[in-house]
């Protein structure tokens, strides 16, 4: 879990809603039905001299009949849900091609996902079949992304077209992975900030895959909703801290070579121009053995504090932003972010420049038969090539991350995801018809 955060989203209008201003309520409304709406909304109502008020929500914060219409596009240069704000729900899908299936058949899978997937993107039904499970709903922010597996290539004859940066990833010492959830042909991942939608999603996807392919892991994860917190913050994953907060952002000038595959004079195939590469990892979280250690010594594992994110070295004053000093000391000369600190391992400067965008979801799926729970973090990082940005950092995590002792690798992937299709097109077509 690299000490790197997103953009946050933007915070649009609430719709259907009087002006804050308009102080009366509208002919033929109730005002017991004004008030069923502003509770649905995140809106405070109050009552002034027979008249209703409308009291703005929170700064910052995402009223709550907004989610449904935020809309992200499907025909952009990179694919959608690698830069998208973090979303609210999550499902990754790895799918194998089955027998008898090749090239033909994945081409045109991939051409019915990707008109599915910009049906659904923009808030209309699938084609055909649709469940309506998501019919009052809108896009709510849904993204869908697709990759390819290391395993494609052989399956579809395309070997010659494989990139060099789909070698397998080594063995660490924390890997303790299940082979039967992890990698696999096909990737996708969907997003959206509405359970139903991103649910509505996978249904239909699935459905599409018909014949030519079939599911091999699925997972689920969630983050917080927009709008649950009046202070936007970088997320906090389910050990309670921040998690996420020296992530790269598109403004910093070094963004595009640290994530994007260029467009050319790179070693990649051509039809990966403006892709990147995705590692996959479901990461248990020793939640009991975590929750056993005082606040203080937690923030020693992770070399921030608990509150707010703020770095050890920031005695007092600063915040989450604050550069780390890793120098500095306490009075009696101790490192105040220890050695063996998670937050000093995975800064890009103790590991050559390797960065990675983090976008993870966290995941909870019940417990075990001695009621200790199966939850952590389904890890996704993204990168121009995974031998320079999750491989040295994660070989130096090996080695000595005091995290190291409440996780554990249960599942791992590394895919191959193309540039965004552009209008006419479907991801991967120029791979699969080039």
């Amino acid at each position: 879990m690299a000490d790197q955060s997103l953009p946050k989203a933007r915070t649009p209008a609430a719709p259907g809603l009087p002006d804050a201003e308009d102080t009366t309520a509208p002919a033929g409304v109730s005002r017991r039905r004004l008030l069923t709406t502003a509770g649905a909304t995140g809106l405070v109502l109050g009552a002034a001299g027979g008249a209703v008020g409308y009291a703005a929500a929170p700064s910052g914060a995402t009223p709550l009949a907004s989610l449904g219409e935020e809309r992200v596009p499907f025909h952009v240069k990179h694919q959608p849900g690698i830069t998208t704000p973090a979303q609210a729900r999550g499902h990754l899908v790895a799918f194998d091609l089955t027998a008898g299936a090749g090239r033909k058949e994945a081409a045109a899978l991939l051409r019915r996902w990707s008109d599915t997937a910009r049906r659904l993107m923009a808030g209309e039904p699938a084609a055909s079949g649709d469940t309506d499970v998501a019919r009052d709903a809108g896009p709510s922010s849904l993204t869908v992304t697709f990759g390819f597996g290391n395993s494609f290539f052989a399956r579809t004859g395309l070997e010659k077209q494989r990139p060099v940066s789909l070698d397998p990833l080594p063995d660490f010492s924390s890997d303790r992975l299940d082979k039967n959830r992890s990698n696999g042909d096909l990737w996708v991942q969907i997003g959206a900030n509405d359970a139903l939608v991103a649910f509505h999603a996978l249904r239909a996807l699935q459905k599409d895959a018909g014949s030519a392919a079939r599911v091999r892991w699925q997972m689920n994860g969630f983050n917080r909703s927009p709008g649950a917190t009046a202070h936007p913050m970088t997320v906090r994953n389910l050990m309670g801290q921040v998690d996420g907060t020296r992530n790269p952002k598109p403004t910093e000038s070094d963004f595009d070579r640290r994530i994007w595959v260029p467009e050319s004079g790179g070693s990649d195939p051509a039809w990966m121009a403006n892709g990147s590469y995705v590692v996959v990892r479901r990461i248990r979280m020793l939640l009991d053995d975590w929750e056993e250690l005082s606040a203080r010594e937690q923030e020693a594992v992770i070399g921030r504090r608990k509150s707010d994110g703020a770095p050890l070295s920031a005695l007092s004053g600063g915040g989450e932003t604050t550069e780390m000093d890793l120098e500095k000391t306490d009075a009696d000369g101790n490192l105040l972010v220890p050695i063996n600190a998670h937050a000093r391992i995975t800064r890009p400067d103790q590991n050559g420049g390797a960065a990675m965008l983090r976008r993870p979801f966290s995941y909870h799926d019940g417990f075990d038969a001695d009621g200790v729970p199966d939850a952590g973090l389904l890890f996704i990082c993204w990168q121009a090539d995974p031998l320079r940005g999750f491989v040295p950092v994660q070989r130096k995590l090996d080695r000595g991350d005091a995290l190291s002792a409440f996780v554990r690798h249960e599942a791992s992937g590394l895919f191959a995801v193309p540039g965004g299709a552009a209008e006419g097109e479907y991801v991967g077509q120029r791979l699969l018809e080039g």
